[in-house]
């Protein structure tokens, strides 16, 4: 199957190296705006050659769309209307603003709505590794409005990808990952900034930064491309948990200044009760 992929950067670049290790992809074509970046790309053979988005579209079985969710929504209708038979699904982080867009487009069918939960904080071609998603979550999001082939097909690709399946609606998605997902980075790029504007010495930052500091910071290093635009279409769904997000950070502010430590202790204690989830 020929693949083409429209950005071949940390998510794109990842699903190229395991299509091409699995064998599910005889052909790994890329599309990047940066003329560097498609090289790049190309001499870390993570794919076979760059092209033109017109060019790729018609080469392809099968387009991922790999970009900013600001771009997806310029992208996606602009793929579907030069498509009939081919299939495309994107990896986004949100699905409402985007799958309303197409909704009522006459090729729907031929796309998958996908969100594969995996990641890390840094970006680009170089950033791709194998393995990526193994073990992981992959989100299909509406699968009823995508015809049947294309939803095996897409479903093959993420089983090569080594992937568990779950399956939900637009909006449960987005709730969901404003509240796993959205809330974390969100709040790592707050700490950054508090950090970085109490400590003006930054070699001493990372002397004394711990594994602790550094894994719950480490998100703040992720894309502002990438992180402004999903803010900006879940926008609804990230100012409710940040509001209560907020909420709690309050409450933890006023027992530390009327010194209720034991009311402290048990909100601790209730907090560890994510061991449940986090196995």
């Amino acid at each position: 199957m020929i693949v083409s992929i429209i950005g071949v950067g940390l998510i794109g670049g990842s699903m190229a190296l395991d299509l091409r290790a699995t064998g599910f992809a005889t052909q790994l074509i890329g599309v990047e705006k940066d003329f560097k970046t498609g090289q790049k790309a190309v001499q870390l053979g993570l794919v076979d050659q760059i092209l033109p988005l017109e060019r790729a579209i018609d080469a392809a079985d099968l387009i991922i769309l790999s970009v900013s969710m600001d771009a997806m929504l310029h992208l996606l209708p602009t793929i579907l209307d030069k498509i009939q038979h081919k299939m495309v699904l994107d990896v986004g982080s949100t699905k409402e603003k985007l799958l309303d867009l197409v909704e009522k487009h006459p090729n729907r069918g031929r796309f998958v709505a996908t969100h594969p939960m995996a990641g890390t904080e840094h970006s680009g071609p170089e950033a791709a590794i194998p393995n990526l998603f193994a073990q992981k979550y992959c989100v299909f999001c509406d699968v009823e409005a995508s015809d049947t082939d294309a939803q095996e097909t897409v479903h093959r690709l993420y089983k090569a990808l080594k992937m568990n399946i779950l399956y939900l609606n637009r909006s449960e998605h987005d709730v969901h990952t404003a509240y796993i997902s959205h809330i974390s980075h969100l709040t790592s790029f707050a700490l950054a900034l508090t950090v970085l504007e109490k400590e003006k010495d930054e070699d001493k930052i990372f002397e004394l930064a711990s594994s602790g500091f550094q894994s719950t910071v480490r998100l703040a290093k992720s894309s502002p491309d990438t992180w402004t635009s999903i803010f900006k279409q879940n926008r609804d769904n990230v100012l409710e948990v940040l509001d209560e997000h907020i909420h709690i950070l309050s409450v933890f502010r006023s027992l530390l200044i009327k010194r209720k430590f034991d009311e402290f202790y048990k909100m601790i204690q209730q907090a560890n009760d994510i061991k449940r989830i986090l196995k």
